[in-house]
């Protein structure tokens, strides 16, 4: 668990919480507001999430509702102002994993991190992913679609990785390209239609359904 989506409008906190986890090893990466947060938050492309819940756009109990909505497990520190009962409560029972009360001290916010990273490595390992009659092996980077192996490029194996992450949902073309090929990759390219053409062809036409105007989803 090293790389950590820091979900918070004020830039001083950010700014705090994100250079004390680069610090301590931790790959960080910062969303202004909660739109941004989920759309993050859905690529997989995160072990953990610290959550403001008064965010811009979508707030933070929004956010979690919606990752938990759509099976999203991804771990959640709440990190806000609030700190009545009801609040607390409701973002617990919510989906989140843990709530913190601002001001905070990074020490104590750093242990609740530790915590879920070992929590996480006592899970067991997850090596194959499948969905019908697809299936991908974490191992050997192989897919398998009913009875036939298939080689996978690299970011090929990311993108069948990430749908099968996610089966039933629609991820965007801009949720992709952030996941497979980063953040500051050219968002007007075409390079995620090619490449589930691409898997198309290897897995078969019926794999990858077209959502018109929305992105693709794994049926």
């Amino acid at each position: 668990m090293n790389r950590i989506l820091i979900a918070e409008d004020e830039e001083r906190i950010a700014s705090f919480v994100q250079k004390g986890l680069r610090a301590n090893g931790f790959t960080t990466v910062v969303a202004e507001d909660g739109d941004l947060a989920l759309g993050h938050a859905l690529t997989g492309g995160f072990d953990l999430m610290v959550l403001d819940i008064g965010l811009p756009g979508r707030d933070g109990f929004t956010v979690l509702r919606e990752l938990r909505e759509a099976r999203v497990t991804l771990p959640v520190i709440v990190l806000t102002a609030r700190d009545s009962v009801r609040d607390t409560v409701a973002g617990l029972e919510g989906g989140a994993d843990d709530w913190m009360t601002k001001p905070f001290r990074f020490e104590e916010l750093l242990a609740r991190v530790r915590l879920r990273q070992r929590t996480a490595a006592r899970a067991p390992e997850v090596t194959m992913l499948r969905s019908g009659s697809l299936a991908l092996d974490l191992r050997t980077r192989r897919a398998r679609a009913e009875d036939r192996t298939v080689d996978l490029t690299a970011r090929e194996f990311v993108l069948l990785e990430m749908f099968l992450r996610h089966p039933g949902q629609v991820l965007s073309r801009e949720q992709i390209l952030s996941h497979v090929w980063g953040y500051d990759f050219d968002p007007g390219s075409n390079i995620v239609d090619v490449y589930v053409r691409s898997l198309r062809r290897k897995l078969g036409a019926e794999r990858l359904e077209t959502v018109r105007g929305m992105g693709y989803r794994l049926p």
